[in-house]
């Protein structure tokens, strides 16, 4: 006599593990795309074409490309699409607020601007490193009262600014950056559509969680330490633990790890 006991069921995945694959598998991908970028746009420079007919543009210096990518922003006529990164010199955090506090002159002017072009609808991403900076995340609630749509990467990302999908500027090293126009900046879109499609909402506004919390949860998923947290936050490392500990018990998780898997698998972030 037998009995059919049926095929056993593949264990389940364990969500920490799960969770680091994936975001491996979505940093080597976005690196793949941007270092070919890379390299296809370091080998473009023509000496002896006018410059309104280049296909790439070199801008040098940090006031150029301040005053060009200033420029791009206020000719957008429809979209204007940017990575902003940690520790740029050309266009600051602090820069991309109302008040000006930088410093920067007239001619310095940045991109990016949560006042700038209103006809054009803002897509920005950030990574890590500009979570990290000072008046971040004052720049980037501003950006949501503008009505701005902000999403957030893990990865490192390149500068970039795509003006109505014609034309690009993409900087290759901190004193230089590239203006591309079509078809190269076909590339740009690319990328930049790429890493939007593996990014997360900034905060969402749906559901029962506190803002604070969004913004805790949004740092620590990020990879900040908890004084670098309570640094953004003006708090205090032990705060941003009691905090964390108090998710993690109302979550019913015991890791980090597992919490920023259930904030992500339930919308939270």
């Amino acid at each position: 006599m037998s009995s059919d006991l049926g095929t056993p069921s593949p264990p389940t995945a364990d969500p920490a593990t799960a969770l680091r694959s994936r975001f491996a598998d979505l940093q080597a991908e976005l690196r793949r795309a941007d270092d070919s970028l890379t390299r296809l746009l370091t080998q473009w420079r023509p000496e002896s074409v006018p410059p309104q007919d280049l296909l790439v543009e070199f801008v040098e210096g940090r006031a150029a490309q301040a005053r060009r990518l200033n420029d791009l922003e206020y000719s957008a006529r429809s979209s204007l699409w940017g990575f902003q990164s940690g520790a740029n010199t050309v266009a600051p955090v602090p820069s991309t607020l109302t008040d000006g506090e930088d410093g920067l002159d007239d001619a310095d002017a940045p991109p990016l601007r949560r006042d700038g072009n209103t006809e054009a609808a803002y897509r920005v991403l950030v990574d890590r490193a500009f979570l990290a900076e000072p008046a971040a995340l004052r720049a980037l609630d501003e950006r949501m009262a503008a009505g701005h749509e902000v999403r957030v990467v893990d990865q490192p990302l390149i500068k970039l600014v795509i003006v109505d999908g014609e034309t690009a500027m993409v900087q290759v090293e901190p004193g230089r950056s590239m203006v591309l126009r079509a078809p190269l900046v076909l590339l740009a879109v690319e990328l930049f559509e790429a890493a939007w499609r593996r990014s997360r909402p900034y905060l969402r506004e749906d559901g029962d969680l506190e803002p604070a919390d969004r913004r805790l949860l949004q740092l620590m998923l990020s990879g900040l330490t908890d004084a670098a947290t309570a640094h953004q936050l003006g708090t205090s490392p032990r705060t941003v633990q009691r905090r964390l500990r108090a998710l993690m018990d109302a979550t019913g998780v015991s890791s980090r790890v597992q919490l920023g898997w259930y904030a992500m698998r339930n919308n939270w972030v």
